[in-house]
């Protein structure tokens, strides 16, 4: 069957990405590709993602090397595919809510401009996929190619592909693709947590020790000096120019508060247990401590808000943002709605973004639309923080570690579990009034947990 080449193009990751990284090839030269399977590790400015391939067929040659920069739209490698299958090749939907990579790559053939076979010009998007119409045709071993679309330009719609499963019409792809290979575009599993990992006794914490930083040494020690190079990561690069922007454009102002959470550590004592059996994960302090905070926000939505010059913009969703922090970074993956969720379901939450960060699984959605943030530095037995603001947000706030220390209790003198929290806040917006009662508000509900408290 006559074979062609053609090109796997970089996708449009994001709105606001314009080119990535490619890190680590995959595949190389020679090996077979099929539909949906990774061929590259790509790192971006936000989050590192997998490239998977939207052709079948074998890989010829790679246009570029790990490490290189690639723009958006820009060809990366080329592949050997069947002629006939040219129709095959496809993007994803640019609105896809639930795609992490909002356009996938474009394959095209390497040495014409021709749009694709069968490509039909009254229907500019009929092949152009979801993630999720890609995995529900997979699901039911239908060739996307010989279904109509009813959607705008032609676009084949989960509707269409559930319309064409139910009446058995349309013929099925040769070889129905596994769901299990198509990319984690519309479902990631939660992994329960492996009850063997220590954790701390005190602090607060996610859902295990910190891990030890590991840091790749680039080159070799020079000769007769005691010093060496780091090669600075992409991902660290947008660390230090977000720090920059933050720390020069946003005035910074800092308040800390105490609070006793005896009670609270009473009640997660008296939980846990219960609720990992039930649950599969650790109950840690900080689905308690975001509960707190959202409800704090909700007495003063002025915490939810960013600069924009001659206004400022108040968010009605409260989205958390979550600092976790991984060998080389720091990333701050994304609580949507959390003021709709309960303690258990925060729990939930924060153990899933929490192990996907570390485990590089995180897609570009879990990262974006964050509101306020909530830090963690209690887990390394920080007991004072400063942080810096998470731009372009207008506050952030740190729980520092649990310590037991002498309190006076009614002119006696006891023994009470005590934490720091601590708040930077953006003096454009705040000042030290909202906040102090915002804090005021948050020390009220974390002081307000009993035994009584209902986590579900």
């Amino acid at each position: 069957m006559a074979k062609k080449i053609v090109e796997i193009m970089m996708p449009k990751l994001a709105e606001s990405l314009v080119s990535a990284t490619v890190d680590r090839w995959l595949k190389q030269p020679g090996d077979t590709i099929d539909m949906y399977e990774p061929i590259c590790e790509l790192i971006t400015d936000k989050v590192n993602a997998e490239l998977p391939s939207t052709v079948k067929g074998k890989l010829v040659k790679h246009l570029v090397g790990a490490g290189e920069t690639v723009e958006v739209g820009a060809p990366i490698c080329l592949a050997e595919v069947e002629a006939e299958s040219e129709g095959s090749a496809k993007t994803q939907d640019h609105g896809s809510p639930a795609a992490p990579i909002a356009d996938s790559a474009i394959a095209r053939p390497a040495t014409t401009n021709l749009p694709a076979a069968g490509f039909d010009a009254g229907a500019p998007m009929r092949h152009r996929y979801s993630p999720a119409v890609q995995r529900l045709a997979a699901e039911h071993g239908i060739d996307l190619a010989r279904i109509r679309g009813t959607g705008e330009g032609g676009r084949i719609t989960r509707k269409d592909v559930l319309e064409a499963a139910s009446s058995g019409n349309v013929p099925s792809a040769a070889a129905p693709v596994n769901p299990a290979s198509v990319p984690a575009a519309a479902t990631v599993p939660i992994t329960p947590m492996d009850p063997k990992i220590p954790v701390r006794s005190s602090g607060i914490h996610l859902s295990e020790s910190p891990r030890i930083p590991s840091i790749e040494v680039e080159g070799q020690e020079l000769p007769g000096r005691g010093e060496y190079f780091i090669d600075v990561t992409p991902v660290r690069n947008t660390i230090a120019t977000r720090m920059r922007q933050s720390v020069s454009e946003i005035p910074h102002g800092w308040m800390m508060i105490e609070v006793d959470v005896t009670n609270l550590v009473l009640l997660r004592n008296k939980l846990k247990g219960e609720f990992h059996n039930r649950e599969g994960i650790n109950l840690t302090y900080m689905p308690f401590m975001i509960k707190a905070v959202v409800n704090a926000i909700k007495d003063y939505p002025i915490m939810n808000s960013v600069w924009a010059v001659d206004k400022i913009i108040v968010k009605r969703d409260i989205n958390i943002s979550l600092s976790v922090g991984t060998e080389d970074s720091v990333v701050t993956p994304v609580i949507r709605n959390a003021d709709q969720k309960n303690i258990s379901g925060l729990a939930h939450e924060i153990d899933d973004l929490a192990r996907r960060t570390r485990d590089k699984k995180l897609k570009l959605d879990d990262i974006q639309g964050g509101t306020f943030t909530v830090n963690n530095t209690g887990s390394f037995g920080s007991i004072l923080t400063q942080p810096i603001i998470n731009y372009p947000q207008a506050a952030i706030i740190t729980f520092e570690s649990i310590v037991k220390r002498p309190v006076v209790v009614n002119d006696m003198i006891g023994v009470r579990s005590m934490v720091n929290l601590c708040l930077s806040l953006d003096h454009r917006i705040l000042d030290g009034v909202i906040c102090g009662r915002f804090l005021q508000r948050v020390k009220e509900n974390l002081e307000g947990y009993n035994l009584d408290t209902k986590i579900y």
